[in-house]
């Protein structure tokens, strides 16, 4: 499968790493942080070198020009996630990005104010809109409506989803779910949700920090009003590394919408005339507030360019060849040993595969680390294994599976 796997050059654009003999580790860690494009380095160094040769005169006159550095990203990033580019920003970090759509989409009133996430949605998000519906003057404890998986269950039915609508939908401002979750992998069907919470007059948001990179997301086709991510997973970018912003097009030449502004989402042919009044960008680019660090949007476009060659039809076509191929062989295991709580359904999933190890606990996943097999331990039982398709091997997967079985056996 590899010698046939038409993305297999692929993995040699990006650094491996190894252990202290020199063997490449099994690295199925995407999900929390992808692994460094070769790129990466030259890319950066382009910018220092500017700015060493340059000074300030860099801004205009760089092999790059830093003025206009992070429109270089916009065209890829939009492709990566499904979007026009005047939809797509890339600029702060995703919790900033997601507590910046807020100001401008969560418009809470006496009657209608509550918030709706996933139960168990990372606790980024969860801690952000407590704390929106704090600072507008509510009780988070009322105000946030937790939609969770069944008794005994770990993922989302959307019929309960419906049922919160049904029953308090005219009390919901907003409806932000995370469209991958990070613990299971489950991939939300975001135009469904979408199409539900625009019928009770909610607006509807998303985290697609698991799912950017990962999975099609046709952000602009699922009718959100907003969405953001970050670059660090799956997007290759670096650790804290800039995020990503959706702004869907029909919000782009709102004027009208309350926002946080700075001198980045003025006019680009007025901003450096300081006198002028405000007059803000049309699309998601008027949502910036302060010049970018170009060094983090250097590294952003190495792995951007890369994706821009291999686009995500073809990526994803992999990853389930892939992920499929992981699946197959942890079942290998039998039931009695492992349980698999990402849905089985490919149109439901991304790569990453949650397994539980029955009656196992971290000290298992420890022995795998230190076996040479790099994955993501969460609390209580679980192991995220990501299979990244632009840097994995289907050989990755089968050692991975045969140390697990070591481990297991002895």
């Amino acid at each position: 499968m590899d010698q046939n796997d038409p993305l297999k050059a692929y993995r040699s654009k990006f650094h491996i790493p190894k252990d202290n003999n020199g063997n490449e580790l099994v690295y199925l860690c995407g999900n929390s942080l992808g692994l460094q494009p070769k790129a990466t380095k030259d890319y950066i160094d382009q910018e220092l070198d500017d700015w060493a040769n340059l000074g300030v005169e860099g801004h205009t006159e760089a092999k790059n020009p830093w003025l206009p550095y992070h429109e270089f990203l916009t065209e890829n990033m939009a492709k990566v996630v499904g979007a026009k580019p005047i939809e797509v920003v890339t600029m702060n970090t995703l919790t900033a990005n997601l507590h910046f759509m807020m100001v401008s989409f969560y418009k809470p009133t006496p009657k209608r104010y509550k918030i709706v996430i996933e139960a168990d949605a990372f606790p980024s998000d969860k801690y952000a809109v407590e704390s929106q519906l704090r600072h507008h003057g509510f009780d988070d404890n009322e105000g946030l409506i937790l939609w969770k998986p069944r008794k005994n269950e770990e993922l989302y039915h959307y019929e309960d989803l419906e049922a919160i609508l049904e029953q308090q939908g005219d009390e919901i401002a907003l409806i932000m779910v995370g469209n991958t979750n990070y613990y299971t992998g489950q991939f939300f069907d975001m135009k469904r949700i979408t199409n539900l919470g625009h019928k009770h007059g909610c607006i509807v948001g998303f985290d697609c920090a698991h799912g950017a990179g990962n999975v099609q997301l046709n952000l602009h086709d699922s009718g959100a009003d907003f969405a953001v991510w970050c670059s660090y997973k799956y997007l290759n970018s670096g650790p804290g590394s800039l995020a990503g912003a959706f702004v869907h097009e029909r919000h782009a030449h709102d004027k009208t919408l309350n926002r946080f502004t700075g001198w980045w989402s003025h006019n680009k042919q007025t901003r450096f005339n300081m006198r002028h009044e405000f007059d803000v960008l049309p699309g998601a680019e008027g949502w910036q507030l302060s010049n970018p660090p170009i060094l983090s949007l250097a590294a952003i476009r190495a792995s951007l360019d890369i994706f821009g060659e291999v686009g995500m039809e073809a990526l994803t076509k992999k990853s389930r060849k892939l992920t499929g191929y992981f699946e197959y062989l942890l079942k290998q295991l039998g039931e009695d040993t492992i349980r698999i709580i990402t849905p089985e359904n490919p149109e439901e999933r991304g790569c990453q595969l949650s397994i539980q190890v029955k009656n196992a606990d971290k000290a298992l996943f420890d022995k795998l680390t230190a076996s040479g097999v790099i994955a993501d331990w969460r609390e209580p039982d679980v192991i995220r294994c990501a299979p990244v398709p632009l840097y994995n091997s289907y050989e990755d997967v089968y050692k991975m599976v045969e140390r697990l079985k070591e481990i297991l056996n002895d």
